[in-house]
């Protein structure tokens, strides 16, 4: 597919993520609510609409590299790339080059894959990739490119959502760091606690895992690559995490272009991916 267009489709419990790649270079992203109720029709109405805000048609699609962990939105792609015309390439535990040494690796999500892929071919291993999400999750990557497992907690703004829709007082926020840990109101109160301890949780399992892969790598737990990735990776509050080596909010595009690069003969990020 030299010179032909990419189109890298991230399938989340909360959004759809796209980035449009041509000769290796990521040219847009975009996001839409995920609807996994939608039938072909519908999501190949979504892509309709979404592509031309970037100048793209459909129809100029080449190819499409594919991370899903909705299986029936999965299956709807299949149908609009069938009809499309563009070769299809879904993100597995079988399609993904890198070795998966997990009890069931066809359980680990398409998505935790791929940020593996990209973590050791972008940043080096051993790595962890922190990718902030409708869950958070902490995936490792051995030193010789194997995914090897990780940590998963509920999400944030999941976490949010179950505390405005399981008490009969506290309301929805703003994800805003407050000043102080402690709360003068209901709202600074819950977001000290949801903020400052995600903030807290995140850390925590971040140093926990990083010494535990340090000592399975035979290196010092500062030689363990911290990668932070995920919907929510860009807020000041994110960025705030210690122990972070780089934020990359597009990890998960650029693995799934790296995918289709290494395993159906697209064109390599310009990345230094070689």
């Amino acid at each position: 597919m030299i010179g032909g267009m990419l189109l890298a489709l991230d399938i989340g419990n909360t959004n759809i993520t796209i980035g449009l790649f041509r000769a290796g270079a990521l040219l847009a992203t975009r996001r839409a609510a995920t609807n996994p109720r939608a039938t072909a029709d519908e999501l190949e109405l979504l892509l309709s609409g979404l592509l031309p805000l970037d100048g793209i048609a459909l129809a100029d699609i080449d190819a499409i590299s594919l991370a899903s962990v909705v299986p029936a939105l999965t299956a709807a792609v299949e149908a609009v790339a069938e009809r499309g015309g563009q070769t299809l390439l879904v993100a597995t535990a079988g399609s993904v080059p890198i070795a998966v040494r997990v009890e069931r690796p066809d359980e680990v999500g398409a998505d935790r894959l791929v940020n593996a892929l990209a973590a050791a071919r972008l940043y080096g291993t051993p790595a962890v990739v922190v990718d902030f999400g409708t869950a958070t999750t902490l995936d490792c990557v051995a030193a010789d490119g194997a995914y090897i497992g990780g940590a998963i907690a509920p999400g944030l703004e999941l976490g949010l959502e179950a505390l405005a829709a399981r008490t009969a007082k506290l309301p929805r926020i703003e994800l805003r760091a407050p000043d102080r840990a402690i709360g003068r109101n209901t709202v600074q109160a819950m977001q000290a606690g949801t903020i400052f301890g995600y903030q807290a949780l995140a850390a925590g399992l971040l140093e926990r895992i990083r010494a535990e892969l340090a000592e399975a790598s035979g290196v010092e737990p500062s030689g363990i690559k911290a990668i932070l990735t995920g919907g929510l990776s860009a807020a000041p509050w994110a960025r705030g995490l210690r122990g972070i080596d780089a934020i990359d909010p597009e990890l998960t595009l650029k693995g799934l272009a790296i995918l289709y690069a290494e395993v159906g003969g697209g064109e390599p990020l310009e990345l230094g991916l070689t």
